[in-house]
């Protein structure tokens, strides 16, 4: 996107579409002038009351410089409304094929790049497989008008974290025909093009011969065969360390615990996590971040054949622990275990993981928030104000101990689900057991975040990105 900054007047400025964000009617004087007296009376037929994420859409019909107004509330003027209504002016700017958006926020300062990369979210939809006449394009050029002094650089990185947020979802979007762990590899291995990354591609019979019991048992019931993926990232004067985990089930039938088809629909989404994962690392090495990153994604489909693994079976991992098989529906754990451990053998100081993990992280956060478990306060509190600083919902839940008593199996040391209560708590503690004690540690339950049934706020149905623009923020904060 090419973003632009000038001072001028709403109604004489010329774009596609002019969109000016106000507490209410009253500020609307020079418009409604422009509109002949009739812009208010319209805007307040129409019940607008200057709500954060609201906008109406008006035709300019030669009374403005644009072809079309934007009228969008302010809300409360905080960042978290500013964002609110920004995503909604892009959605809006999408649905009129707008390709020259110019709009004034007012003074942004320091909140231009939050406010910037949330409409550009707003405006993204999934286009491969819509006519070419039913395609709305992205907008091309944005500009900022009366923004006054903005942050050096701003547009460059509000463009790094845009494009990555949107490479996630163009992935997780992807049918399983599209996306198997092949191609998704290969979408990792695009990133060797960056300065100072390396991907490497470990087959699945080179994951067999190294022991990585969960990727080789999640899928061997499937005709694609599944592969592990490490980006590698060392820049230049590097003065910290971190590794992401990302879970990448490209689809997610349930295996031998069969799915019903309502819970299969969307399954193609449950490689989120490594969609997430792998994004993050593009944008932190796209804007040149100096620190060292080591992502790790367990690429696999959970499907059912001869070969699928079974109720009963017993995992053995390269750290000693055993895991009994419950359900081959809890497979995304079993696949993050092999990669945790990798990541514990780096000289990451901090692992951060994030998968489409438990529906009941779903039940208990809905759709608008990613359930963060960690035990280091610290890196919650790091995490989560990454999050709100973007706009990104995070809420922490417990990390409670004592819960490992749910995971107790009969003939291995744990199970790899641990029944009804608690399910996104056992989960996380599930995980536990793969990281190494020295490392500070955080799981991303990503399940409601990552990809709405239904268009929510800003987000078209589909894929999300969540989770990409707040870990990029975060990283940067690592150095």
């Amino acid at each position: 996107m090419n973003i632009q900054s000038t001072n001028s007047a709403p109604e004489s400025f010329s774009a596609d579409a002019v969109a000016v964000v106000v507490s209410g009617t009253d500020d609307l004087k020079a418009l409604n002038e422009a509109f002949g007296g009739q812009l208010v009376a319209l805007l307040e037929e129409r019940g607008f009351k200057g709500k954060a994420g609201s906008v109406e859409a008006v035709p300019a019909l030669g009374h403005i410089g644009a072809r079309h107004l934007l009228v969008a509330g302010l809300g409360d003027g905080s960042p978290a409304d500013l964002m609110k209504t920004a995503g909604a002016i892009g959605f809006a700017a999408r649905g009129l094929k707008v390709d020259h958006l110019a709009v004034d926020f007012g003074a942004l300062g320091d909140a231009a790049e939050d406010v910037i990369e949330t409409l550009g979210a707003g405006n993204y939809r999934y286009n491969t497989y819509r006519r070419e006449d039913a395609r709305k394009p992205a907008i091309a050029t944005l500009t900022l008008l009366n923004a006054g002094d903005l942050p050096s650089g701003f547009d460059t990185r509000s463009n790094a974290r845009m494009d990555a947020q949107s490479l996630a979802r163009e992935l997780v979007n992807g049918p399983a025909a599209d996306i198997y762990p092949a191609t998704l590899a290969a979408a990792a291995q695009a990133l060797d093009s960056i300065d100072h990354v390396e991907v490497e591609v470990i087959s699945i019979e080179e994951c067999e011969k190294r022991g990585y019991v969960g990727i080789v048992a999640v899928g061997q019931g499937s005709d694609k065969p599944g592969c592990l993926v490490h980006i590698k990232y060392r820049p230049p004067g590097a003065t910290g360390h971190i590794a992401l985990v990302g879970k990448g089930v490209t689809y997610d039938a349930g295996g031998l615990s069969i799915k019903p088809s309502s819970g299969m629909q969307t399954m193609r989404c449950d490689m989120g996590g490594a969609g997430t994962m792998l994004a993050a690392t593009k944008a932190v090495a796209s804007l040149g971040v100096p620190v060292n990153v080591d992502t790790f994604l367990g690429c696999v489909e959970n499907m059912i054949n001869g070969n699928s693994f079974k109720l009963g079976d017993i995992l053995t991992y390269n750290n000693g622990v055993t895991v009994e098989i419950h359900n081959t529906d809890a497979e995304g754990r079993l696949v993050l275990a092999d990669c945790l451990l990798l990541a514990s053998k780096t000289e990451a100081t901090t692992i951060v993981d994030a998968a489409t993990l438990t529906g009941a992280c779903v039940v208990a956060l809905g759709p608008d928030y990613t359930g963060l478990f960690t035990g280091d306060d610290g890196l919650a509190t790091e995490l989560q104000s990454a999050a709100t600083s973007t706009g990104e919902g995070m809420w922490r839940l417990p990390l409670h101990a004592p819960y490992n008593s749910m995971l107790k199996a009969t003939w291995g040391q744990i199970k790899n689900v641990g029944g009804r209560a608690a399910g996104s708590t056992t989960a996380a503690l599930f995980l536990q057991h793969f990281v190494t004690d020295e490392k500070r540690w955080a799981h991303l339950d990503i399940a409601g975040s990552a990809f709405q049934d239904s268009k929510n706020g800003h987000w078209e149905p589909g894929a999300t990105g969540e989770m990409v623009r707040s870990l990029t923020r975060w990283i940067a904060t690592q150095a």
